[in-house]
């Protein structure tokens, strides 16, 4: 009889393991096999990131209700749905996002500009603030349960993480109790007469208390202290918010009126540790991501950019910090006035003078609804070429070109203009002056004018 050989294959290995999953494949990795790998490889990255540019379609929705600018908005604790805004006609509204509905409305919650608002301790009453000289408290209903008078216009007003007490800026700090009439502190500095603009209680530290001022100052307070004033810096230009990161303690966040935004750590508060620029004009708002690692910021020149934290750790972008990854608007969006990112981090929300609340999707090309197993294979796939291929020339250029509005670019080729001027400018002066006067400095020591403990 003869003997025949023939291959016997296992089974398992060339069946899927659970019904629905893709049928497993073998490969010979051996290079000398596969010549063309590379330019495969990379005609996918790039055809990955075309997807990517022709699927980014951020714009969401917009919720209407109010008719005029819009101040301030605060997205409820512990809640993916529910947002409340103030506007400059004293108007409150809440909103909600999973219907895309206005619910709430408190007209005349105040005798003009509404500008601050917050939640109260049980997360269901509103607390705001006005130029009429008022916080007021309001229950779920809309009903004022209460009314804290001050000397004058409030411009910003925070709540505590834990206790029932909030902080309010006029021309002085002043922490308040909901359950008393009268301020319980006021933390006022005796060497400045100043307008407070806006202060934020730190995540970590509640105790902490951080504000800037119109005299281009920033200060960080502790309440539990009898001298409360811990640090205070004076910055080259003034800044338009504050904001402290959820994941780094000791790191803040101050958008300035120079259209950069800089990061601090708490610590050392004679440079920047970072520097973000992008905008053109004015950085006016800008908060973190609820897991620390990016943020968002709007702008007097009506776009909203994102930005990737340089020193947050955590995946990398593709974009590295200092650069924005994204950048978002609309042919009618105006100047942006106020922004956030819902809690689960998938959303932001921006506010504008135009009376408009617009919801974006914190990545722009993202798929919105359910995603099966085989999509969200692809999905990394496609991500993971991108991250590294990010280094070719035809791949990078197709991930970081974003179209702008005329005038935007514009202006963006104007400022490049006239800041390459002033380098050129400096070199020059530097150039003829005498040996060891003139010393080139760094552009994060000219952040920090001064420094007071």
């Amino acid at each position: 009889m003869v003997k025949i050989s023939v291959l016997q294959h296992v089974p398992s290995a060339h069946l899927p393991t659970r019904p629905g999953d893709p049928t497993p494949t073998s490969r010979n990795l051996d290079p000398l096999l596969h010549p063309f790998s590379r330019a495969r490889e990379r005609t996918r990255a790039l055809n990955a990131v075309k997807m990517e540019r022709m699927f980014a379609r951020p714009f969401v929705a917009s919720l209407e209700g109010h008719v005029d600018a819009i101040e301030c908005m605060r997205m409820k604790p512990g809640s993916l749905s529910e947002v409340v805004s103030g506007s400059w006609d004293g108007e409150i509204i809440k909103h909600d996002l999973s219907t895309r509905t206005k619910g709430l409305t408190i007209s005349q919650a105040h005798k003009g500009k509404v500008s601050g608002i917050t939640y109260g301790q049980n997360s269901e009453n509103v607390l705001s603030c006005g130029v009429d000289r008022n916080v007021k408290l309001w229950d779920s209903e809309g009903k004022a349960l209460e009314t804290f008078t001050g000397k004058t216009a409030f411009n910003a007003i925070d709540h505590h993480f834990t206790d029932p007490i909030f902080a309010t800026a006029s021309n002085t700090v002043q922490i308040w109790d909901e359950t008393k009439s009268t301020a319980l502190l006021n933390l006022a500095h005796s060497a400045t007469t100043e307008t407070i603009t806006s202060l934020k209680f730190h995540h970590s530290e509640p105790s902490l208390l951080g504000s800037i001022g119109s005299s281009r100052t920033f200060t960080l307070y502790d309440i539990r202290s009898s001298s409360p004033i811990e640090r205070q810096i004076v910055m080259a230009f003034q800044n338009t918010a504050i904001h402290f990161s959820p994941l780094l303690p000791t790191q803040l966040l101050l958008p300035s009126e120079d259209h950069n935004l800089y990061t601090f750590d708490l610590r050392y508060l004679k440079a920047p540790t970072e520097i973000y620029k992008g905008h053109v004009a004015s950085a006016t708002c800008a908060a973190y991501s609820p897991t620390g690692l990016e943020f968002v910021s709007g702008s007097w020149d009506r776009t909203i950019k994102i930005w990737n934290v340089k020193d947050a750790g955590g995946p990398s972008s593709n974009i590295s910090g200092g650069k924005s990854r994204d950048t978002y608007h609309t042919k009618r969006m105006q100047r942006i006035t106020a922004v956030c990112f819902t809690p689960d981090a998938q959303h932001i929300l921006s506010a504008s003078d135009d009376g408009n609340m617009r919801i974006w999707k914190a990545d722009a090309s993202k798929k919105q609804g359910i995603v099966t197993a085989r999509e969200r294979a692809a999905i990394e796939y496609r991500k993971a070429l991108i991250g590294r291929w990010k280094g070719d020339r035809e791949v990078g250029k197709v991930e970081r070109r974003r179209f702008l509005p005329k005038s935007v670019y514009q202006a963006g080729k104007l400022k490049r203009t006239m800041v390459d001027a002033r380098k050129e400018k400096e070199d020059r002066r530097r150039k003829h002056t005498r040996e060891g006067e003139g010393k080139k400095v760094a552009e994060r020591k000219k952040v920090v004018v001064t420094e007071q403990a």
